[in-house]
C-alpha cells in the first residue's frame, strides 16, 4: 500500500534539497529546489496572469533538456530577481549548462522561476531601488537541506489563501514498488482551500493520517454552485497565485515530465475553488531526478506518476493552509 515518505515532503524524493529564506518584516520569501545533479523538468502554466522565468526553455523541442534549480518567490515581478541570486551562487560553483567547455567561459545555470503576488499583504515594501529578492534567493540556496518547513515559510511567508492566511505545504507518497512522488506548493490563491461555511478542506478526501486536521465535511450542509465563500474579494490581475513543484525519482524525458506537470495541475483543482482564474498565476513544475528506471510500459508509468503527483499536490495545498499562522489581520485556519 502506498504511504507517505519519512518526511512527508518534497525532500523524500532522492536527489533533491530545498532551501527557504524569508523576511518577516516585509512578509515575503523565497523557496529554492535544487537537484543534486541536473534534472529533467517540465512545466504547466494554467493561471491567466502568470509571472515566470525560463519556462520557454523547458519545452521538449528546445535545446536545454535539464535544469539546475527551481525558484518559487513572493514579490510579484520583483521576485523574479530571486533567480539571479541563485544563478550567481551556482555559477561560482561551476554548475550549469555549457554548450562546449571552453577555458574562461562560465557555465550558465538554468533556473526556471515562478512568482506569486504578496505586495498588498501589509508588510513593509519600502525597499526603494533595492528589492530584497536576489539576496533572499542566494540565502535560500545556501540554506538548502533535506527538510521542508511548512506554513509561514519560504515563498509562502506572505501568502494569502482566499480569506485565510496561506503558506507553504508539502506532501509525499511512496508506491508499493518503491517510487517516491512528492509535491510542494506555495498557496496564495484567490479561491478558497476550504468548503463554504465549513472548516473542511476541499482536499479532505486525499488526506493521510490526519495530516491537515482530519476535518470531514458536514454532509448536511449544501451550497450554491456560485457560492464562493472564503475566496478573496476585489481580485486584481496577477494578484493571486499558487506556485508549485512536483517531483518523482524516475528517469523521465522532457515530454514525459511535461505530461506529469499537466496531470499534477489537477491537484490544484481538487484543493482550491475557484482556480486557474484570469487573475491567478498558477504554475506547476515537474522534476525527475532519475534515481530509478521508469518501468515498462512507460505510458502507464507516466499515468501513475501524474495521478499520484496530483494527489500529493492537493494534500500539499491543504497542508500549507493548515500549518500557516495568522499575521496581522490575516486569520489562520487553525484559529477559526
Amino acid at each position: 500500500m502506498a504511504r507517505p515518505g519519512p518526511r512527508n515532503c518534497l525532500a523524500d524524493v532522492a536527489g533533491l534539497s530545498i532551501g527557504c529564506a524569508a523576511d518577516p518584516a516585509i512578509l515575503t520569501g523565497v523557496t529554492v529546489i535544487v537537484p543534486d545533479q541536473r534534472a529533467v523538468c517540465g512545466v504547466d502554466v494554467r493561471g491567466g496572469g502568470p509571472g515566470t522565468r525560463e519556462t520557454d526553455a523547458l519545452a521538449p523541442e528546445n535545446l536545454v533538456d535539464a535544469i539546475d534549480a527551481i525558484v518559487l518567490a513572493g514579490g510579484s515581478v520583483y521576485g523574479l530577481a530571486a533567480a539571479d541570486g541563485v544563478v550567481a551562487a551556482m555559477g561560482v560553483e561551476g554548475r550549469g549548462f555549457a554548450l562546449a567547455d571552453l577555458p574562461g567561459v562560465p557555465r550558465s545555470p538554468v533556473v526556471p522561476a515562478a512568482i506569486l503576488y504578496d505586495l498588498a499583504n501589509g508588510g513593509n515594501k519600502a525597499w526603494g531601488d533595492a528589492p530584497p529578492y536576489a539576496a533572499l534567493g542566494r540565502a535560500a540556496y545556501i540554506a538548502r537541506g533535506r527538510e521542508v518547513p511548512q506554513g509561514n515559510a519560504g515563498a509562502g511567508m506572505g501568502a494569502l489563501a482566499g480569506a485565510l492566511k496561506g503558506g507553504q505545504g508539502s506532501a509525499s507518497i511512496v508506491t508499493a514498488d518503491g517510487f517516491t512522488i512528492a509535491a510542494l506548493a506555495c498557496v496564495n490563491s484567490w479561491g478558497s482551500a476550504t468548503m463554504p461555511g465549513q472548516r473542511a478542506f476541499w482536499a479532505h478526501a486525499f488526506e493521510v493520517d490526519g495530516e491537515f486536521g482530519g476535518v470531514c465535511p458536514d454532509p448536511q450542509i449544501s451550497f450554491d454552485a456560485e457560492d464562493w465563500t472564503g475566496a478573496k474579494f476585489n481580485p486584481a490581475p496577477r494578484g493571486n497565485t499558487t506556485i508549485a513543484c512536483v517531483a518523482v525519482d524516475a528517469d523521465l524525458t522532457p515530454a514525459e515530465a511535461k505530461r506529469v506537470a499537466q496531470m499534477a495541475s489537477a491537484g490544484l483543482a481538487r484543493a482550491i475553488r475557484p482556480v486557474f482564474a484570469p487573475f491567478d498565476g498558477d504554475v506547476v513544475f515537474a522534476l525527475a531526478t532519475a534515481a530509478r528506471a521508469t518501468p515498462e510500459p512507460r505510458p502507464l508509468a507516466i499515468a501513475r506518476f501524474g495521478a499520484l503527483a496530483a494527489d500529493c499536490l492537493a494534500r500539499a495545498v491543504a497542508r500549507g493552509v493548515f500549518a500557516a499562522d495568522a499575521i496581522g489581520g490575516h486569520g489562520a485556519w487553525r484559529d477559526r
